[in-house]
């Protein structure tokens, strides 16, 4: 593989893409900031083939990052492939509306071949090349400039060991059978709806006892004011106001901005300026929360009682033998909230009731439920049986 290493004018960056356009897939990487902005700072994005791999910094002045940024949203015909990859295309999502597609994550993939729910990149590395990836540049200050070599170094094999590994998974995974097990998630992932960030929908990142529809009102309307405030600063959201004071503030709304001074998590000089007058401007302005924003009620989920917690629980006690004898994680099989709608009654719109996932997990689940499949101890084992089984193995 040839390493051009960093990219640095605009000639060789539209040739770099030109070539990469014609491989079939792309590995991607980036290195950002974000500790102290709203809007994560993109400091590096690495990307490779098999045959070439490169390094390119947005962050140079005249740099068109416009050929890149086609390639990665724009190319139906190359799939990009990423480790863990939520972050990078949220990066992605920001500079364009979109999101790559089509999409391939090596830790998703990793979870449907028995690698557990999130392998690290490291991790992975070492169980597919048998190579230790050297972290000493993990934690760099990568908005400084000039970059150094062994930060380029670091950063360009991210994707030269993922263009290593990608190839060797996806033959693992037509072995197996379970590539076509991955198309939902990837799809999933790619939803451009879960990178939006939605300025009313900001609220439901905020923790509050109680379901009063005024107090949860009045949580979003300082929701969604805490995250006008947050972009237009490019600020972290807690930088604002925590969490807790937004709770706080939405329970207890003062009456009158002086009363922002007695407010534990602000500044006693929010009494008397602008963004304390917004602040108050956000509470006379909202509104009771309807019935159709409310959240679901958290009594162990959706309408579960006390057996249907029970029921619950032995779903996820199936979840975790059947994870195991197919050796793949068990969230890549089913999720909590599903199998605890299933322990409720529901049955419409879950996934593991479609597809693969009812094949190797859905239909036994939904058999516990049902009643024709029970849990025994055989002969010192806890095994699934048919409800007739039990009951002749029990007789005999």
């Amino acid at each position: 593989m040839h390493i051009h290493g960093l990219i640095e004018d605009n000639a060789a960056l539209a040739n770099l893409c030109t070539r990469l356009a014609q491989s079939p897939f792309v590995c991607v990487d980036t290195e950002f900031m974000r500790e102290s902005t709203f809007w994560p700072e993109l400091c590096l994005i690495q990307i490779a083939d098999t045959n070439e791999a490169a390094a390119i910094d947005p962050m140079l002045p005249g740099i068109d990052m416009q050929p890149l940024l086609d390639l990665l949203v724009n190319n139906e015909d190359v799939l990009k492939v990423f480790h863990a990859g939520g972050q990078d295309i949220e990066i992605i999502y920001n500079l364009t509306s979109k999101t790559p597609h089509p999409l391939f994550d090596t830790q998703i993939a990793a979870m449907a071949l028995g690698q557990g729910e999130q392998i690290g990149y490291s991790n992975l590395v070492d169980s597919w090349l048998g190579i230790q990836v050297d972290k000493g540049a993990r934690f760099t200050d990568w908005a400084r400039r000039p970059l150094e070599d062994r930060q380029v170094d670091y950063a360009i094999g991210d994707v030269t060991h993922l263009a290593r590994i990608f190839p060797k998974m996806l033959e693992r995974l037509k072995t197996t059978g379970r590539g076509a097990w991955l198309d939902q998630e990837m799809e999933r992932i790619a939803d451009p709806a879960n990178y939006a960030n939605d300025p009313d929908l900001a609220w439901k990142r905020v923790r509050i006892a109680g379901r009063k529809p005024d107090v949860l009102g009045r949580l979003k309307s300082l929701a969604r004011w805490r995250e006008m405030e947050a972009r237009g600063k490019n600020l972290p959201r807690g930088r604002i106001v925590k969490d807790e004071t937004l709770a706080d503030l939405a329970s207890h709304p003062p009456k009158k901005q002086a009363d922002l001074a007695r407010v534990r998590g602000l500044s006693a000089t929010w009494a008397g300026n602008d963004i304390g007058a917004r602040l108050m401007a956000a509470i006379a302005d909202a509104k009771p929360m309807t019935g159709d924003e409310m959240p679901p009620r958290d009594d162990r989920k959706p309408g579960l009682g006390k057996d249907g917690s029970l029921v619950a629980d032995l779903l996820k006690l199936l979840l975790k033998i059947r994870s195991r004898d197919i050796d793949v994680a068990s969230r890549l099989l089913a999720r909590s909230e599903e199998l605890e709608a299933l322990a409720a009654g529901h049955r419409d719109g879950l996934s593991i009731l479609e597809g693969w996932r009812f094949d190797q997990f859905g239909r036994d689940a939904l058999d516990l439920v049902e009643g024709r499949l029970a849990f025994a101890v055989i002969n010192g084992k806890l095994r699934m049986t048919r409800t007739e089984e039990a009951a002749s193995a029990t007789a005999g």
